[in-house]
């Protein structure tokens, strides 16, 4: 499949949820779609749902370790959203760090988070 993933702007931030497995190509457009929808709209947050994704390989890993570390270095607080046990499992033994990453359990709950998080 190769479909690009929507980010919608609601306010000063950025919503994604990935409503299907990624495969290593569309991993990467929404790498660099992200990055470039955070500096087009200067968004201060972004909510990432993973409520859909029920797996993830280690490339699929990597990347959203990277895109939530280069989100960070452009001033950006990400939330991640509805992650699946298996999901979780597998960035912790890969060893992919979220340090500073909040989380929450859907996507209600991740605004929120951000909210708090950004004083707004």
């Amino acid at each position: 499949m190769n479909t690009r993933i929507p980010i919608l702007k609601l306010y000063d931030y950025l919503f994604v949820s990935i409503q299907w497995e990624l495969d290593d190509k569309t991993a990467l457009q929404f790498q660099e779609s992200l990055l470039q929808r955070i500096h087009e709209t200067g968004a201060s947050g972004v909510v990432i749902d993973l409520t859909s994704v029920d797996m993830i390989d280690s490339f699929i890993a990597k990347v959203l370790g990277d895109v939530i570390s280069m989100s960070k270095l452009m001033g950006v607080k990400v939330v991640l959203t509805g992650i699946q046990p298996a999901v979780a499992i597998t960035l912790v033994e890969l060893g992919i760090h979220l340090q500073d990453v909040h989380t929450a359990i859907d996507l209600e709950k991740g605004l929120e988070t951000l909210q708090r998080e950004l004083g707004d």
